[in-house]
C-alpha cells in the first residue's frame, strides 16, 4: 500500500505541470531533468567515488583538526523537500568520529519551545568546542515552510527576518564557523524523487504530509525563499547555493565549500579542487 493513499502518484497523474510529467517520461535514470542545468547526465561514479574520498580524507583531516583546536562548525543544510540535504549530509559524516560530529533534526515544536524565543531551542544544538553540528534543516523554517504553511504570523515571520542576521553574526563573532548552504533541486527531480520514495518501502518513512501538500506550492515555496535570500545573505553568513538535480556533483560541491573555508591541518588543495561554477554560487545562482 502506498503512503498517503497514492496522493504523490495522483499529483504526478493528474495535477503535476505538464511540461513537469513530459520531463519525468522522456527520461532514463541517469538524465539530468532540467533544461537548464549545465550537464545531461549525472556525474559518473568512477569520477564521483575517487572525488569524494579525497574530500572525505580531508574531512577527517578538519575533524582531527577542530578536535586539536576547540573549533566549532556548524553547518546548515536548506532546501525543498527531496532536495538531497539528508543524502549529502550522510557523506559528510561516513567516516567521522559521531562522538564529534552530530546531525541536528528538530521536530516540530513542543508546547513549551514554541512559547520561547524562537532560537532558543536551536542554541542548545550549537557546536561545543572540537565539534561539528549537520543542521538537516534549521531555523530557516519560520523563513520558508512555516509561512507557506501558515504555521506563524506574518508578523512572527518579520520578527524572524529582523533577528536572524544578529543571530549569526553573534554566532560568527564568537568563533563558530557558520556554513549556509541551500540545496536547489528542479521540478521535476523532485517529483521524481517523490515518487521514488512513494514506492520503495525503504525510503517510505521520509514522506510526510507536508511532502504532499507541499507539491502544489512549489509558487509559494519560490516566493519564500526569494524573501529568504533577500533578507539573510549577509557578509558575516552567507548564503552558498547549490544545484541539486544531479546528487553526486551537489554532495561533492558541498564538501568542497565547507572545507575550502577552514584552514585546518595538513590541508591539501589539490585533493579540495575547485569549485564547479557551474551549479554552485551565492543567491544570484539561484532561479526558482
Amino acid at each position: 500500500m502506498l503512503p498517503f493513499d497514492g496522493a504523490i502518484s495522483a499529483y504526478h497523474e493528474t495535477q503535476a505541470p505538464e511540461a513537469v510529467r513530459a520531463a519525468i517520461a522522456g527520461a532514463d535514470k541517469d538524465a539530468i531533468l532540467a533544461p537548464d542545468f549545465p550537464y545531461d547526465e549525472e556525474l559518473g561514479r568512477k569520477t564521483y567515488e575517487r572525488d569524494l574520498e579525497a574530500l572525505q580524507i580531508e574531512l577527517v583531516k578538519m575533524q582531527a583538526w577542530a578536535k586539536r583546536s576547540g573549533a566549532r562548525v556548524a553547518v546548515v543544510f536548506e532546501g525543498r523537500d527531496a532536495a538531497g540535504k539528508g543524502g549529502t549530509i550522510k557523506r559528510f559524516r561516513e567516516y567521522l568520529n559521531p562522538r564529534g560530529a552530530r546531525i541536528v533534526a528538530l521536530p516540530k515544536p513542543t508546547e513549551t519551545e514554541a512559547g520561547q524565543w524562537y532560537f532558543q531551542r536551536y542554541v542548545a544544538h550549537l557546536p561545543g568546542p572540537g565539534e561539528i553540528a549537520f543542521f538537516d534543516r534549521s531555523w530557516y523554517n519560520r523563513a520558508v515552510v512555516e509561512h507557506v504553511f501558515g504555521f506563524c504570523t506574518r508578523a512572527q515571520r518579520a520578527h524572524f527576518f529582523a533577528q536572524a542576521p544578529d543571530f549569526e553574526k553573534m554566532l560568527v563573532e564568537d568563533g563558530i564557523h557558520l556554513v549556509k548552504i541551500w540545496l536547489a533541486v528542479g521540478r521535476a527531480e523532485q517529483l521524481r524523487r517523490f515518487l521514488k520514495r512513494e514506492r520503495d518501502p525503504l525510503k517510505q518513512w521520509k514522506l510526510s504530509r507536508i511532502d504532499v501538500e507541499g507539491l502544489a506550492l512549489w509558487d509559494e515555496y519560490t516566493e519564500a525563499i526569494a524573501e529568504t535570500f533577500a533578507l539573510t545573505h549577509t557578509a558575516h553568513a552567507p548564503w552558498t547555493v547549490i544545484r541539486s538535480d544531479d546528487k553526486r556533483r551537489c554532495r561533492i560541491e558541498a564538501i568542497r565549500a565547507v572545507l575550502s573555508g577552514l584552514s585546518y591541518d595538513a590541508r591539501s588543495e589539490e585533493a579540495l579542487g575547485t569549485r564547479d561554477p557551474a551549479i554552485c554560487g551565492g543567491p544570484e545562482f539561484w532561479h526558482g
